[in-house]
């Protein structure tokens, strides 16, 4: 359920009664579609990657041992194949990944308490 009909349901439940069931709130917020990212935070998330693996491109994420060379018909040295560290990029990107997660924690922290007045 997307955040539209959420509002479109508590606005047609309001028309109905001044006051909501705050159950059906709770079941309707709960049906919530969530993911996806915005393409501004995609965008975030692939520029640290990106910069987090060319800043450590110098720390063995090639396997400069695996390489192999093949000399063309015009005698031009071309590199065919080499082995790349993919745990260590791994490691990278998800360290990247780890700043952008919100721990529950964190977001119960955040949720509506309602006050006594």
């Amino acid at each position: 359920m997307k955040k539209e009909n959420v509002i479109e349901q508590l606005n047609a439940a309001k028309s109905l009664s001044s006051q909501v069931d705050i159950d059906k709130v709770i079941e309707l917020i709960k049906q919530i579609e969530t993911g996806g990212f915005t393409q501004e935070l995609a965008e975030e998330i692939a520029n640290r990657i990106e910069r987090s693996i060319d800043y450590n491109s110098l720390n063995d994420l090639v396997d400069c041992d695996s390489a192999e060379f093949e000399i063309n018909y015009d005698n031009r040295v071309e590199l065919i194949a080499a082995s790349v560290n993919v745990s260590g990029i791994m490691d990278h990107v998800t360290a990247c990944l780890e700043e952008f997660i919100i721990e529950e924690d964190e977001v119960s922290d955040t949720e509506f308490t309602p006050s006594e007045d």
